[in-house]
């Protein structure tokens, strides 16, 4: 096994194509794949599973792979400092539900980088399972999931299963936002069956449900709602059609005044909880303990408007 074996693999699983990655690597097909072949006979494992449709990974694969991954990617870095006369390169990498704090928490990061030195940045808003997968896999450093008080032990296993720390960072029930003209803003609470004849604004989760009657499938709402995957659309929606309701997480009250909206309690909408989560064989960096920082005070902000 050699740098260039794993980095071949790497390549493989990227592309899910023996073809296409041969083509990436400027190399035969044949070459590719008799290297494929002398690298699982080297570890006494299969990683790629031939089939009639591709590619697949198997099990011992996805264990190699995410080794392998971590090994390319450190040598590549190590190739960029001395190639380059580089000594330092700022680093961070998270996935996020679709919210604002999250949005609040990385410009607030961000703005504190050295500007004057190399800095490579990711940041991503995507669903909960591709979250879990991403971080299992190193694809991100770091990862919050957000999902429902009922799906705890669904979601704690699968942290156990993927060999993921996790700490919960923020617990909350989530608020209806609607607009401050709407007859039910002054309400000091809304029942959902005051919301049956509204428009539900829904960003779906389809992998796990996260906020209460916002799975598309089987919220009560489903004849009646507009699904987005975006916040400023959202918000938009909510403050420009009549009658148009959403769960939210906590949101900052500046952000609720800037498109006139108003946040009202729910009694009935279940508990949820953001999840921060990452390798077990994962060290924190110092802009990881800085985002962690700057992601808790983003979410004391929001949950100012639940206090107010």
């Amino acid at each position: 096994m050699n740098i260039l074996h794993l980095k071949y693999a790497v390549e493989v699983e990227k592309t899910r194509s023996i073809s296409k990655a041969a083509e990436n690597l400027y190399m035969g097909q044949p070459n590719l794949s008799r290297a494929i072949k002398e690298l699982e006979e080297s570890l006494g494992i299969t990683v790629f599973k031939r089939t009639t449709k591709g590619i697949s990974i198997t099990p011992d694969g996805e264990e190699f792979l995410r080794r392998a991954r971590r090994i390319v990617s450190q040598v590549e870095e190590m190739e960029d400092i001395y190639r380059n006369g580089r000594i330092h390169r700022q680093e961070f990498s998270v996935c996020t539900p679709r919210g604002s704090y999250f949005s609040d928490a990385i410009t607030e990061f961000a703005a504190r980088l050295d500007t004057n030195s190399p800095i490579r940045l990711v940041y991503k808003e995507t669903d909960s399972a591709e979250t879990v997968t991403s971080v299992a896999r190193g694809d991100f450093s770091l990862g919050i999931v957000r999902f429902r008080q009922s799906f705890d032990k669904l979601f704690k296993d699968l942290f156990a299963a993927k060999k993921l720390f996790s700490e919960t960072i923020c617990e909350f029930t989530p608020m209806v936002i609607l607009s401050v003209a709407d007859p039910l803003a002054k309400a000091e609470e809304i029942s959902a069956d005051e919301l049956r004849e509204y428009i539900e604004v829904t960003v779906p989760d389809h992998s796990a449900p996260s906020l209460p009657l916002s799975d598309v499938k089987k919220t009560e709402f489903s004849d009646r709602s507009f699904c987005v995957y975006d916040r400023t659309t959202l918000l938009e929606l909510l403050q420009k059609v009549p009658r148009s309701f959403a769960h939210s997480a906590p949101i900052r009250r500046e952000l609720l005044a800037e498109y006139g909206l108003t946040a009202v309690g729910c009694p009935e909408n279940e508990l949820c909880k953001d999840v921060l989560i990452y390798r077990k064989d994962y060290r924190l960096t110092e802009q990881d303990k800085q985002y962690i920082t700057d992601l808790t005070n983003a979410k004391r902000k929001a949950m100012a408007v639940y206090n107010q």
